[in-house]
């Protein structure tokens, strides 16, 4: 084959498929996280370890004695005082429950329902990519949303909590002593676990989101089914429902300030999220790639 040959044979080229796919995807994260509400709810999520850490140090003084004595309030507080990295298990245990899947429940909820009210999701539909790579990018972009919510949280407090508060070495559950180091370590895979915790509420509210036109109307069913299942899993005559309720080992993640760490309900948790996300993201799947778009 002569130099003129070589030189003719084109270069592989990436397929046009995974070029669109590609793009969906940068452009649903662009657009998810620079809305004017997700930086709202980000700029919540981040006052709230703020406010927990200005609180403690009004409450403990010159914030060098020991935290509150009452058992109120998120767990790992009473530590705070003693060791300002507490303060970031203290705020992820405080916005778990509430803040965080409110936050991941508006923006899922939206996700779909609010392309579809606001008349742009047909226009979508037009990309090579297809329903179900658009789904896809959908559930990523929130996705990524519930790590960055979750790391917003964490950072906010670690440098809250460095501020206000002396650090060093941390105290674990199980009464022994490991560095800061390693406390940093276990902190931020503590914050990895607790977004991971919410991948099957935010595959529920996608499913939500595909059932209906209305942007708000899927929000607002999202969160109320969050406080719903919430209420039943703290109900002790339903018992033999709770460990099958998306929400019941979200508080898993302190088993990880263990020493050795304990693994039983952190890997439940895990399963759990993995069968709800299976479950309802299939139901996304089969409603959205079946839903007639006429507006």
């Amino acid at each position: 084959m002569s130099q003129a040959e070589l030189t003719a044979v084109p270069a592989p080229r990436t397929p046009p498929r995974a070029l669109w796919a590609f793009g969906i995807l940068r452009s649903e994260l662009a657009t998810t996280l620079r809305r004017w509400r997700t930086l709202a709810l980000l700029g919540v999520l981040a006052a709230v370890p703020v406010l927990i850490g200005i609180a403690v140090r009004i409450e403990t003084g010159d914030g060098s004695r020991g935290g509150p004595d009452g058992g109120g309030g998120p767990a790992f507080l009473s530590q705070v005082t003693n060791n300002g990295l507490f303060l970031v298990f203290a705020a992820l245990s405080a916005t778990l429950p509430v803040f965080l899947p409110m936050a991941v429940g508006v923006i899922a909820g939206d996700s779909v329902a609010g392309e579809a009210s606001g008349g742009t999701l047909r226009y979508l539909l037009v990309a090579p990519a297809g329903r179900t790579r658009l789904l896809l990018a959908k559930y990523a972009a929130v996705l990524v949303f519930c790590l960055v919510a979750t790391l917003v949280v964490a950072a906010s407090a670690l440098a809250t909590g460095a501020l206000l508060f002396p650090v060093g070495e941390v105290t674990t559950i199980s009464g022994t002593r490991i560095g800061f180091g390693e406390g940093l370590l276990r902190a931020g895979l503590i914050a990895v676990a607790v977004a991971v915790s919410l991948i099957g509420f935010a595959a529920l509210g996608l499913f939500v989101s595909t059932l209906t036109d209305s942007g708000v109307a899927a929000m607002a069913a999202t969160v109320g089914v969050l406080i719903t299942v919430q209420i039943l899993d703290t109900m002790p005559q339903l018992d033999g429902i709770h460990p099958y309720l998306f929400p019941h080992y979200w508080m898993s993640f302190t088993d990880l300030l263990r020493d050795p760490v304990y693994w039983d309900e952190v890997t439940r948790n895990l399963g759990l999220q993995a069968l709800y996300a299976a479950v309802f993201g299939s139901a996304a799947w089969a409603r959205f790639t079946t839903k007639d778009v006429s507006v």
